[in-house]
């Protein structure tokens, strides 16, 4: 008689450095059975993947506690091809397929079938021919278990994106030994009748007693296809239960759970329903890599601040680059009546619109440079400021810009031994204000804050979080906080819009019921019932 479980994972616990990321979790799962793993960004669901797969990122790291059993046996997973070699798999979100191959070669990739050659017979196996027939039947099984019907002699390069998924699974299925199957939000990328052809696949690979691990953010998905659930809230397992005795809006409630928390106490306003509108978007799409944004509408009225949240690659953050002119966008835009310009930086930051961008190090800041002409570099460059002309010729005034900056730095409470010292060699959360004095000192009509506490300790996100209040209360500014951090957005803002494949899902203020954010960051507007259907 087998074992009751395929994998269990006991006390699981990792640690980087003082920061515990996994806190004592176990994890369950039967032959044949589709267990969903739930979780916000940054719930810990990728640390225990990468538990399980004895990935490096693990092992260097000082490894961690608890253990792992497959079929009732304590193992060792040192690495991920070792996971492989003992049955576990994964289809990945992003394609690890060779686009110049042949979809039967990517299925057998790094398992090819040989046969003899006269010239293997003299000098060993290396020149052995590749037995392209008996990859191909195995491919074609692989494929038809999957419901593809494409030619396995298909060149990978140029296949629908929907395709390649399917691909990625049939190479999984045609591993031999393969006991647990991993699908990392498979459906991320497809239509929704790829989807539901997707669930219906997945149901036929546990029919056969293969156990899968199903990561995704789509409640509907979870309810169709799992047979039970783990859902993991700040690397801590809040729940474990059977997928028949809980709803959409209860795992959106136990996956954000956090109602009455907050990063840093704020008097909530009654904003003036008559506020001039500052920013409309009209039918925004941008182009940006990871970060694709649809067709997204939104007003945002002056004096507020506006949060813009979901989970990560769902195009919250491509929304500010796209209007900022860094990616290629579509639609319309205006601010305070004016229409702008679209893919123009330039005449974005010329209107009156700020960035603090989600990439300090790669696009904020020069870190090379001093923290005086980081504050003052954007107001120079595009509006001449800070200079003196002498017959004909620009220099940098440098009294006014000293003055300036010792000013932004008393006022944003910059910690650093002056303004010549350079910015590279600041905290990180010294540098996300200095980010914040660079946009600042441009004197926007609205500033977008894009993961504003994002690599930051505690105490510095709430530091950043206290310097975004003063602004809107005190200096009047508007400001939009793109975030994936759900606790600060509800902690400083008055309505917080949640973006979901590329799409406004909703607006909700930020004490609306944790099952409404859970909901709408799933793609479901919370007066939806819980079947998920209007």
């Amino acid at each position: 008689m087998g074992a009751e479980y395929v994998l269990e994972m006991k006390g699981i616990t990792k640690r980087y450095g003082e920061n515990t990321v996994l806190s004592d979790v176990n994890v369950r799962i039967r032959p044949g059975e589709i267990h969903a793993l739930l979780g916000e960004n940054g719930a810990g669901k990728s640390t225990l993947m990468n538990v399980l797969f004895g990935m490096p990122v693990i092992h260097n790291t000082g490894g961690f506690d608890g253990e792992i059993y497959l079929d009732g046996e304590k193992v060792t997973i040192s690495s991920p091809h070792d996971a492989m070699l003992k049955g576990i798999g994964m289809v990945h979100q992003e394609f690890m397929l060779l686009p110049g191959f042949t979809i039967a070669e990517n299925i057998k990739l790094n398992r090819e079938i040989t046969r003899p050659s006269a010239l293997s017979r003299i000098f060993g196996r290396n020149l052995e021919r590749l037995d392209m027939p008996a990859m191909a039947a195995d491919a074609r099984k692989a494929l038809d278990s999957v419901g593809m019907g494409i030619d396995e002699y298909t060149l990978v390069k140029g296949l629908p994106v929907g395709y390649m998924q399917f691909v990625e699974i049939a190479r999984e299925i045609d591993k031999t030994g393969i006991k647990l199957l991993v699908f990392d939000e498979p459906t991320a990328v497809l239509t929704e009748s790829e989807a539901k052809q997707l669930v219906s696949v997945m149901k036929k690979i546990s029919e056969r007693g293969i156990a899968i691990i199903f990561i995704t953010h789509r409640l509907d998905e979870v309810m169709a296809a799992s047979d039970s659930i783990t859902i993991l809230r700040d690397g801590q397992v809040v729940s474990a239960l059977k997928t028949r005795d809980t709803s959409i809006v209860e795992l959106a409630e136990l996956m954000i759970g956090r109602k009455n928390e907050s990063m840093i106490s704020v008097e909530r306003r009654t904003l003036d329903p008559n506020a001039k509108v500052a920013l409309s978007i009209e039918h925004l799409a941008v182009d940006m890599p990871g970060e694709e944004v649809l067709d997204v509408s939104l007003d945002v009225h002056e004096g507020e601040i506006l949060g813009i949240g979901g989970l990560a690659g769902q195009g919250k953050v491509g929304i500010p680059n796209g209007v900022m002119g860094l990616y290629p966008a579509s639609g319309s835009v205006s601010l305070f009546g004016e229409q702008l310009e679209l893919n123009n930086a330039r005449k974005a930051l010329q209107k009156g619109l700020a960035m603090v961008s989600e990439d300090r190090r790669g696009v904020g800041l020069l870190l090379d440079e001093s923290i005086e002409d980081n504050i003052v570099f954007n107001a120079m460059q595009i509006n001449g400021d800070f200079l003196t002309t002498i017959a004909g010729m620009h220099f940098k005034n440098g009294r006014q810009i000293r003055e300036h900056a010792q000013r932004m730095i008393k006022e944003l409470d910059i910690r650093c031994t002056s303004p010549l010292q350079h910015t590279g060699t600041l905290s990180g959360g010294n540098q996300q204000k200095v980010c914040v004095a660079r946009a600042l000192t441009m004197k926007p009509k609205l500033i977008f804050v894009s993961e504003p506490t994002r690599g930051i300790d505690i105490g510095a996100k709430k530091l950043v979080l206290e310097t975004l209040v003063r602004l809107n209360r005190e200096m009047g500014m508007t400001v939009v906080m793109v975030s994936s951090e759900l606790l600060e957005l509800r902690s400083i803002c008055d309505r917080i819009a949640i973006v979901a494949e590329g799409k406004l899902v909703d607006i909700l203020p930020p004490d609306s019921p944790d099952a409404d954010f859970g909901l709408a960051m799933s793609g479901i507007k919370p007066e939806k019932g819980a079947d998920g259907h209007a």
